[in-house]
């Protein structure tokens, strides 16, 4: 029962943080939007939905998931396979799925369902974490969610949640024998891919893949200028930016959003708006609130009463800090151009949705945390 809860230890700091990132989405993706009147009702109503959600969530004992688990497992595997099989094709991936006139991306929610699912799995088996069969089994219950996402294609998805269960088995108290096995071998393997992506023989990656990777070790060849071209872009108006910004909603044609610079400036290079409008002071509290929102995640961990708990809120710090940071390196030039939105700011209903919905887990594990005098 809800009543059951010391609402002293409701985390009022996350609700906070993620409605000042969210306002802030509204507000960036109108003006990247060009004030589209649909788009920001869109997104309006879309934070609006998310964070009755995530009160809701928050006020539902996680362990009742658990009960679910095998459900919950199916539940992301047959969303991933119902995509392939009837899911709408846009700039050649297949990543969403048309409800009615509600266009949803599942793997956003698989991420979430993924981390409750193999947190509760390594805290059955906390005793025996290092055993081949229990590192298997978590491995392979990955395996198949990321293969079809993977698949579709969406390789910067799949590295975020790949990321993201690697945290999570860390936490758990996997031995170190095995992290320097696995780097052992990790680290040549992709020295030999990267030199393999020179002749276009990586099996796992397609062509415009290895391309895009190719072309940020080689930014000054020109034969990647093209690729370049959307990054290069973003970085000078996060420049052009400066201290203070051009301010929000202007008009000049030098901005990316009126002069066709970028073609993902809602989504994926919303950063770039960010650093060219509000400026450089402004981009460095964005990251600052990134930072808060981890922090409370790690925190609860921390004190959560049980292991369960401790690896979701782990694995929420993990999702939310990789993801955040990954889109902040794309608009920056630090990594190679990908697809991935910016948790609460990028526009999509999908992803503000289930991170929502991954804090109202964590908010509800804070709330059932440990006294400070245990």
């Amino acid at each position: 029962m809800i009543f059951d809860y010391n609402f002293k230890n409701y985390n009022f700091r996350i609700i906070l943080y993620m409605l000042a990132l969210s306002t802030l989405g509204v507000l960036v993706v109108g003006s990247a939007s060009g004030m589209d009147r649909g788009t920001v009702m869109k997104q309006i109503v879309g934070v609006v939905v998310a964070l009755i959600v995530c009160v809701i969530v928050s006020l539902i004992d996680y362990h009742k998931y658990f009960k679910f688990s095998s459900l919950i497992y199916l539940g992301c595997v047959g969303l991933l396979v119902a995509v392939h099989l009837l899911g709408k094709n846009t700039k050649g991936a297949t990543r969403w799925l048309k409800i009615g006139s509600i266009q949803i991306q599942p793997s956003e929610f698989v991420k979430i369902g993924l981390i409750v699912i193999l947190s509760w799995f390594l805290a059955k088996n906390q005793e025996r974490i290092n055993k081949p069969s229990v590192l298997g089994t978590a491995a392979l219950l990955c395996a198949v969610p990321l293969g079809l996402v993977y698949m579709q294609p969406n390789l910067s998805t799949t590295i975020v949640i790949a990321f993201t269960m690697v945290c999570i088995v860390y936490a758990a108290g996997l031995s170190y024998k095995w992290i320097l096995g696995v780097m052992a071998a990790g680290i040549p393997l992709t020295a030999l891919s990267l030199y393999l992506a020179l002749f276009d023989m990586v099996p796992f990656l397609k062509k415009y893949q290895a391309q895009r990777i190719l072309a940020k070790i080689f930014h000054s060849d020109s034969q990647y200028a093209d690729l370049n071209r959307q990054q290069d872009n973003s970085i000078m108006a996060i420049g052009s930016g400066q201290l203070n910004g051009k301010g929000l909603f202007n008009n000049t044609l030098s901005s990316v959003k009126n002069g066709n610079f970028l073609s993902e400036e809602q989504t994926d290079f919303i950063f770039a708006v960010i650093g060219e409008e509000l400026g450089f002071i402004r981009c460095v509290i964005v990251i600052l609130i990134y930072a808060l929102l981890v922090y409370e995640c790690i925190f609860i961990a921390s004190r959560a009463k049980d292991t369960a708990g401790k690896l979701i809120c782990t694995g929420m710090a993990a999702l939310l800090a990789f993801q955040s940071f990954a889109n902040i390196a794309v608009a920056t030039g630090i990594f190679p151009n990908t697809g991935l939105p910016l948790p609460f700011i990028s526009s999509g209903i999908s992803s503000l949705l289930s991170m929502f919905i991954g804090m109202g887990i964590v908010l509800n594990i804070g709330l059932q945390r440990k006294s400070s005098n245990h």
